[in-house]
């Protein structure tokens, strides 16, 4: 088996665009804004497919109810959705200002609480993130502005490069401006209230419904002017928290090799750039190249020769965090 490799899920987004199509050679779906292609994801609505190997055309839900513990690790139930949700996020337009619900005002609301991190690959223009509150924004100023619909000045905007990243804790408020390639890995979760959408109608013509009373209760009011990470050669940590640990890894010259033990944990590699070959692969090919995102077994040992020069993230220590 050595990786799994999962077909994309587009999702139309009336601030998406066609680069994903662009940038990673995908056939998009015709005369639609694609916001987001979603990796990998096992819930209700969304399933990953496996493209490559013998278990071909198996969900990753299937997947993991045939062999748990071959991909996850000893004691993981096979009725538990795999924990980490990732997708590529084309930015053509501003997102809404928005908020994920911690896990106890999630629990109170009927939603899921969802952490994430995003890391720039692309950007062009005035690019930015907003994120948390400016200094001194008190929550009675910022409910007026709310209800005054003047939330720019008051919600902290980072300025970004490629290679810099953001994590973004439950009860953050958040959105990405236009602009930006991003890879987002996150909790297992998909509820977001929209806080303000900048005036703008859904694809439908009419305005999105907006979730004040549930944003409200659950942003973080205490989060004042949070910084990115910024991007630095070789090796980094990205991201570390209870749920997941991201790392940037280079791959640094041709024929170079990088391996991963069997019965360590999983991981997921994130192709940033570079082309990897599997040296184990069961797959005729076994090529990573840039875009790709795969799922490295608990229970195989994978081992890469670097074909071309690159980066590449490892998402790991997510073996116990749980599903949705």
């Amino acid at each position: 088996m050595s990786f799994l490799r999962f077909s994309p899920i587009f999702q139309e987004r009336v601030w998406g665009g066609r680069r994903l199509g662009n940038v990673f050679g995908r056939p998009l779906p015709p005369r639609i804004p694609i916001g987001e292609s979603w990796e990998i994801v096992d819930r209700e609505e969304a399933q990953s497919v496996i493209v490559e190997g013998p278990r071909r055309g198996l969900s990753l839900r299937e997947a993991l109810q045939a062999d748990s513990e071959f991909l996850m690790g000893p004691g993981y139930p096979p009725a538990r959705p795999f924990p980490i949700l990732v997708k590529w996020l084309d930015c053509r337009e501003r997102l809404s200002l928005q908020v994920h619900p911690p896990a106890p005002v999630a629990c109170a609301l009927g939603g899921e609480p969802k952490t994430e991190c995003w890391y720039i690959v692309e950007t062009s223009g005035d690019a930015a993130l907003l994120a948390g509150l400016r200094r001194g924004v008190r929550r009675d100023v910022f409910e007026r502005a709310l209800k005054a619909g003047m939330l720019d000045s008051l919600v902290h905007r980072i300025a970004v490069d490629p290679g810099d990243s953001l994590f973004v804790p439950s009860g953050r408020l958040h959105a990405i401006d236009a602009g930006s390639l991003i890879l987002e890995i996150q909790q297992n979760s998909d509820t977001t209230y929209r806080v303000y959408d900048w005036g703008r109608m859904g694809l439908d013509g009419k305005p999105r419904r907006m979730h004040l009373e549930e944003s409200l209760r659950s942003i973080d009011f205490s989060d004042v002017e949070p910084a990115s990470t910024h991007w630095q050669p070789g090796h980094q940590l990205i991201a570390e928290c209870p749920l997941f640990r991201i790392r940037k890894r280079a791959m640094d010259a041709p024929g170079d090799g990088i391996e991963w033990a069997a019965y360590e944990q999983p991981r997921l590699l994130h192709i940033l750039s570079g082309r990897l070959k599997c040296l184990n692969s069961k797959v005729d090919e076994g090529f990573l190249v840039r875009g790709h995102n795969v799922l490295l077994p608990y229970g195989e040992r994978c081992s890469f020769e670097v074909r071309e020069a690159g980066e590449l993230l490892v998402t790991d220590q997510f073996h116990e965090s749980g599903g949705g």
